[in-house]
């Protein structure tokens, strides 16, 4: 019997909505890890140059380690230089306190504050 091999899934998937002329949302979806750090970084710098705001909602991400948390604080220092604001909204409390322990609890939005 042969065995069929199976493209792996990728480990992120991001899906822009624009929420306002200078405003976006963006769902992201499975493991932010060091293999996906090139898709975060592609996908959310170009959305920090064209929007005063960029809001990342972490519902469904399934994973944050150490690389994924390091790119994310690369894209705020990045957003800040640009005169954006990056923020997190839904956040397990696992992430929650992942934040916490970081010193980074600032990266995290109210999500009916930005009516999302």
């Amino acid at each position: 019997m042969a065995l069929e091999s199976a493209a792996p899934a990728p480990e992120l998937r991001l899906e822009a909505e624009k929420k306002g002329p200078t405003q976006v949302l963006v769902h992201c979806y499975g493991r932010m890890v060091s293999g996906s750090a090139p898709t975060l970084q592609s996908t959310i710098r170009p959305l920090i140059n064209d929007n005063k705001l960029v809001v990342l909602d972490l519902t469904d991400v399934t994973f944050l380690d150490s690389s994924g948390l390091g790119t994310i604080v690369g894209l705020w220092v990045n957003a800040k230089r640009n005169h954006c604001d990056l923020k997190l909204i839904r956040l397990s409390a696992r992430l929650k306190d992942l934040l916490s322990m970081s010193h980074l609890s600032m990266l995290e939005g109210d999500q009916e504050y930005f009516g999302f």
